[in-house]
């Protein structure tokens, strides 16, 4: 029991430390709950987790090696720049149109969960951290069996949901203080960001390929 309480504990602060760094899905974090409410973060962080989910799986099937391979980090930086790009351009399009008044529609809960998803793969750094550290990790705790694992990744997806929503409830929270104009600017900031964050994996990835 305590071997698995301490799995839990540093799991937790590892997967806390990474959060808590600026990021392309911080960043839609705060531009989607300010248009859809308190559940765009733990929605976003669902559909995080369930790829994380699914490459859990992969590399406990082996599948390392092949995720350490340059080709896939060139191919994730480069897919990955498009989808920030992509994202961006959205952003910036809905610009004239939006507002704070908050009406009610959850259409957009699907949406929200292929873009946790989406945005874990844009980030070609995610596929690395699970290749090396979360891979020695996964190791460590299955020498416990099945129970070690799943309470390593309990303790990495618990991190995530609770800064996570914690980012939106003060998002939220901090909408009675924001005209639409500088609702706009935010989201203006947020997509600027996304263009920055898109450039800088696309820049990773050239480099790997040309040198």
């Amino acid at each position: 029991m305590l071997v698995l309480l301490t799995i839990f504990i540093t799991s937790f602060l590892i997967a806390l430390s990474g959060a808590l760094m600026p990021g392309p899905l911080l960043t839609v974090t705060v531009s989607e709950t300010t248009r859809r409410g308190l559940a765009a973060g733990p929605l976003l962080i669902v559909g995080h987790g369930l790829l994380e989910l699914v490459l859990v799986i992969a590399l406990l099937l082996g599948l390392g090696p092949v995720l350490r391979q340059e080709w896939v980090f060139i191919t994730s930086s480069t897919a990955g720049s498009v989808i920030l790009i992509w994202m961006a351009i959205g952003m910036f399009r809905a610009l004239p149109s939006l507002s704070l008044e908050f009406n009610g529609d959850e259409s957009g809960k699907g949406n929200l969960l292929i873009s946790g998803a989406l945005l874990s793969i844009a980030n070609p750094y995610w596929t690395i951290w699970w290749v090396s550290i979360g891979l020695g990790y996964i190791l460590h705790s299955f020498e416990f069996g099945k129970i070690g694992v799943f309470t390593f990744f309990t303790g990495h997806i618990t991190a995530d949901m609770l800064w996570y929503s914690a980012v939106s409830v003060t998002v939220w929270k901090g909408r009675a203080f924001l005209s639409d104009r500088t609702y706009r600017s935010l989201i203006s900031f947020c997509a600027v960001f996304l263009l920055l964050f898109s450039c800088y994996f696309a820049y990773s990835g050239m480099k790997k390929l040309l040198f």
